[in-house]
């Protein structure tokens, strides 16, 4: 029986939202499920034209109409649509010559909102990464490097009124330094202020460098006004560790909590402190099945069944104040009413292509094999959890499993408990297939990190807002 990784639910993702107080969200791709769930919240949504779309939308303006017909006019106001993105990382991640296509796909997708009468609510971008510009540091010295499309796309947003979408993030800049900066400037910790010396600015972290060195880059280009929005950052919670020793579970934790403070402190960088920072966290589940170093798939605040990776409050910034997460989630055992034959499924996957070690069930004389296929599923389904609930697995089995905080073990049969302050270290591979989140897969590349394409599903991002434009 091949057990697919189980996606959340729509219902599941927005009560989460909810839960947590996000108010904002950012969709990799126009998931109508999602988008419906999301009616009637009040959450704001910035939703996705994948890059495929693109050059789609650019030569066939009655396609762009019609997918602003069918996501935006028939959805909205029920769901609160305020923006589109148009694809990710679209210049960077085509080849050169496939640049041309993003700014008349934005100019399709507008017209259609204009005759929808809704041009006014719903503004059009399209994020960018850092690596469209050269010289970020220090950020008075930053230019783009492709001027001919920046400078159309920047008359766009001008035009419209709209905002420049950048993928800024610390993690990787520190990474790329070879240790140039220290570790305290990229997770936002009191340190040495580094001066630019050509504005006299001082900056007391690596974000608002980024950000300052997107606004410069936009100067450069006589593009003054445009306010930034930071449609991507975060910090892995897991690596390899050898090579991702600064992707830990306490650096995640101690960037996003401090990140969510600095948002909420209402200033913007040195050199616009009059705009207050708008920022997206990447991201909200882990993308479990991304090729490439551990830290690919270690991105996520919250497990696909819901629990939070690390302590993150989303209204103080403080881990402190509201506790989020045990030490102890709770042992992962079969529902009452799952059928054998299900249960049976889940114990092959786990004992074989989830590399559970499943000794303790394998014959009748064995201490954990139980009088049922029940108890051997439960002693599987926890030990494929305890090992890999910090590597993105989760305790659902295709909804045949669940959490209880009650110790199922019994006689010598001992079910295992990891604490999160004791967690294993995770596959430095790529972990099997198994049940885990889909949520979260992205067609995305960095030629700096090897990163590969994947099929693109429902990426979802949460966002800290502080003001409207």
């Amino acid at each position: 029986m091949d057990i697919k990784r189980p996606r959340p639910s729509a219902a599941k993702v927005v009560a989460l939202l909810k839960a947590h107080q996000i108010n904002h969200v950012r969709l990799y791709y126009a998931d109508v499920k999602l988008l419906r769930a999301l009616s009637l919240t009040g959450i704001q949504v910035v939703v996705g034209v994948t890059n495929d779309e693109v050059k789609y939308f650019a030569n066939y303006p009655s396609k762009a109409a019609r997918w602003v017909k069918e996501v935006v006019v028939e959805l909205s106001p029920a769901t609160n649509i305020t923006a589109i993105a148009v694809g990710n990382e679209f210049l960077t991640m085509l080849p050169k010559n496939e640049s041309r296509f993003l700014v008349p796909a934005m100019n399709n997708l507008h017209k259609a909102l204009v005759a929808a009468k809704l041009s006014r609510k719903v503004k059009i971008s399209a994020p960018q990464t850092t690596e469209v510009m050269v010289g970020t540091f220090p950020p008075s010295t930053a230019k783009f490097s492709r001027e001919s499309t920046l400078r159309r796309l920047l008359q766009f947003l001008k035009n419209t009124d709209s905002f420049y979408m950048v993928n800024a993030y610390p993690y990787r800049q520190y990474v790329d330094s070879g240790g140039v900066f220290p570790i305290e400037y990229a997770l936002f910790q009191p340190g040495q202020k580094i001066v630019d010396s050509n504005t006299d600015f001082q900056y007391e972290n690596m974000l608002d460098s980024l950000i300052d060195a997107t606004y410069f880059a936009m100067s450069a280009l006589d593009f003054r006004h445009i306010p930034v929005v930071v449609s991507e950052t975060g910090w892995p919670w897991a690596g390899d560790n050898e090579t991702e020793p600064q992707a830990t579970v306490k650096n995640a934790e101690t960037f996003n909590n401090n990140l969510i403070q600095r948002v909420l402190n209402g200033s913007g960088p040195p050199s616009r402190r009059e705009i207050p920072m708008n920022v997206y966290i990447y991201e909200m589940y882990n993308e479990d099945d991304m090729p490439g170093p551990v830290s690919e798939r270690s991105w996520g605040v919250f497990f696909s069944d819901g629990s939070p990776v690390y302590p993150l409050n989303f209204t103080t910034g403080s881990s402190e104040k509201v506790r989020v997460n045990s030490s102890f989630p709770g042992f992962c055992v079969a529902k009452a009413e799952a059928k054998d034959q299900d249960l049976q499924g889940g114990i092959d996957w786990a004992c074989g292509p989830g590399e559970t070690n499943c000794s303790a069930i394998l014959s009748p004389r064995d201490p954990c094999y139980g009088d049922s296929v029940k108890n051997r599923a439960s002693f599987a389904f926890n030990e494929y959890f305890q090992r890999m609930r910090f590597c993105g697995g989760n305790c659902d089995f295709s909804g045949t499993a669940n959490l209880t905080d009650i110790d199922p073990s019994y006689g010598s049969c001992r079910f295992t408990q990891i604490l999160n302050s004791t967690r294993p270290a995770c596959p430095s591979t790529s972990p099997p297939s198994g049940p885990a989140s889909e949520i979260g897969k992205a067609s995305r590349i960095r030629t700096s990190f090897g990163r590969v394409a994947t099929t693109l599903v429902a990426l979802v991002f949460l966002e800290l807002w502080t003001s409207r434009y």
